[in-house]
């Protein structure tokens, strides 16, 4: 069965294994993943990402990031939004990029000059499609 918003599922499978703990989560790979991943790793959120196997069995594994602290591991990536949805394609020019948590979160924006964040796509002066929110 093909899966319907697998970008969702993506950003799912990463919020769940923040959730519970994991130092990684697996998934399918897809260009547009590794594009997302890397976004999530220049901002942060993210330690490292990486492709594995061949063919049509490539997986991406994205590798946590948790805060050091006494209190055990507390996850850097507090929560992931979709925003753009197959059903309602959310779409915003290069000055109406919106903020998340007035600065403090990313947006993660598909654009023609690739998958990047919002600070950046507003920087390039270039809009495009708001694919999440992260903070």
């Amino acid at each position: 069965m093909s899966m319907s918003d697998p970008i969702a599922d993506m950003l799912t499978r990463i919020r769940n294994a923040s959730q519970a703990r994991h130092s990684s989560c697996e998934m399918p790979y897809s260009r547009m993943k590794a594009s997302i991943a890397e976004v999530l790793r220049d901002e942060g959120y993210i330690e490292s990402f990486e492709e594995r196997g061949e063919g049509i069995h490539k997986i991406l594994r994205v590798y946590l990031r948790y805060a050091p602290g006494g209190r055990g591991r507390d996850p850097v990536l507090m929560g992931i939004r979709r925003i753009s949805k197959p059903g309602l394609r959310v779409y915003a020019g290069s000055t109406d990029i919106p903020r998340v948590f007035g600065g403090l979160g990313t947006t993660i924006m598909s654009t023609p000059r690739g998958v990047m964040s919002g600070i950046r796509a507003r920087r390039m002066k270039v809009g495009g499609e708001v694919l999440a929110h992260v903070w």
